[in-house]
């Protein structure tokens, strides 16, 4: 097939969205099929840099609150002189910005199938920011965009099933791999964890993400100095950036911040640490918790997204209410006291992680988009 990948982000950017789309672009690639991506323009080709081959770049603007990620503009015009060219046998739109609002219009004026993909929860970013009466709107928004293409595939059959009774039709699911060579125990470096402050037995709790409101960073916090109460020598370290990182800096300047990580540096972040504690209830999936499981972490989530497809409660991980901090709080707890079992832990989650692939997610994608082109 050719097929137009559409999306607003997209690597050397970082995050989970547009690791996936690299993940499935590159997968698509080596089943022989013609993948263009089109994306909005990143600060370094504003630059005068070069577009990866196989993209096509529209302008943008940037994101507010996000000056590093940018939107795309909706390029009608471009668009089309672009595919009337090079006609794609389907378009697939993975974010819902002025650019997929563009591509809409484009796809349907020259008769082109569409599918999509919902990677963010955007309608409940509001409560996080004071704008609770976004929610209803946003989530409006969402369903009107993505009831106008032929599929929309989320990361779990929980996301199938809420977005179904919301009002969205045609829901299939395109779960996430996780690449269990990078992302490995065998990364893990006594040095790192020297520059932590840690020795061998000290325990290190891990937050690995956006370092922003909607990831409920207050109740990370909590747990953090929760782990403390119990064990004195416990370090911490946020990995990302974000928004609420100079306000956490001032208050709490004996955590440490690595800023943002790429790769195999990424990979040694997690394996040096003990405790992956991830709060947030805002995923659509959370490609941070497997990426966590496969490099051998007590991982402590809600059970919701990632975690309900893969964590199993005081076998290879901790698990809470969804959205009930008391609960969150509590596995933490819990996790402490079966410190003598985290070696047996942290196996068993990296042996769950193994049997999860990318191969896989990308030929079910491949499927997926087979059967929408035919319809």
């Amino acid at each position: 097939m050719r097929i137009a990948l559409v999306t607003e982000t997209y690597p050397p950017e970082v995050n989970g969205v547009a690791m996936t789309l690299s993940r499935l672009v590159g997968g698509l690639r080596a089943r022989g099929h013609e993948v263009e991506v089109v994306r909005p323009r990143q600060r370094a080709e504003l630059a005068g840099g070069e577009a990866a081959s196989g993209d096509f770049l529209v302008p943008g603007m940037p994101i507010p609150r996000y000056p590093s990620l940018r939107m795309g503009l909706p390029a009608v015009g471009r668009i089309g002189r672009r595919w009337r060219e090079w006609r794609p046998d389907l378009v697939h739109v993975a974010t819902e910005g002025p650019l997929g609002i563009a591509v809409l219009h484009v796809a349907k004026r020259l008769g082109l199938p569409v599918t999509s993909s919902f990677h963010t929860n955007f309608h409940a970013y509001g409560g996080h920011y004071g704008m609770r009466w976004f929610q209803g709107a946003a989530l409006g928004y969402l369903r009107w965009f993505h009831n106008r293409t032929r599929l929309t595939l989320v990361p779990t059959a929980q996301g199938a099933r809420e977005l179904t009774e919301a009002g969205f039709f045609n829901m299939g699911v395109m779960s996430r791999g996780v690449d269990t060579t990078l992302f490995s125990p065998g990364r893990r470096g006594a040095e790192l964890r020297a520059s932590w402050g840690a020795g061998p037995d000290d325990p290190v709790a891990i937050y690995v993400g956006r370092i922003a409101a909607e990831k409920n960073l207050g109740l990370a916090v909590k747990a953090f100095l929760r782990l403390r109460e119990s064990e004195p020598r416990a370090r911490v370290v946020l990995v990302g950036a974000g928004p609420e990182r100079a306000g956490l800096e001032n208050e709490y300047p004996d955590f440490h911040y690595a800023g943002m990580r790429r790769g195999e540096d990424l990979a040694a972040h997690y394996a040096s640490a003990d405790l992956f504690l991830f709060p947030s209830v805002t995923e659509t999936f959370g490609n941070v918790v497997t990426e966590a499981m496969a490099s051998g972490l007590v991982t402590i989530t809600y059970d919701y997204a990632a975690g309900r497809e893969y964590v199993r409660d005081g076998e290879n991980g901790f698990l809470a209410a969804f959205g009930d901090a008391d609960a969150y709080l509590g596995a933490i707890g819990a996790a402490l006291a079966a410190r003598a079992r985290w070696g047996e832990i942290r196996a068993a989650a990296r042996e769950t992680m193994l049997g999860v692939t990318w191969e896989a997610v990308v030929a079910r994608f491949e499927a997926d988009l087979e059967q929408a082109r035919g319809e």
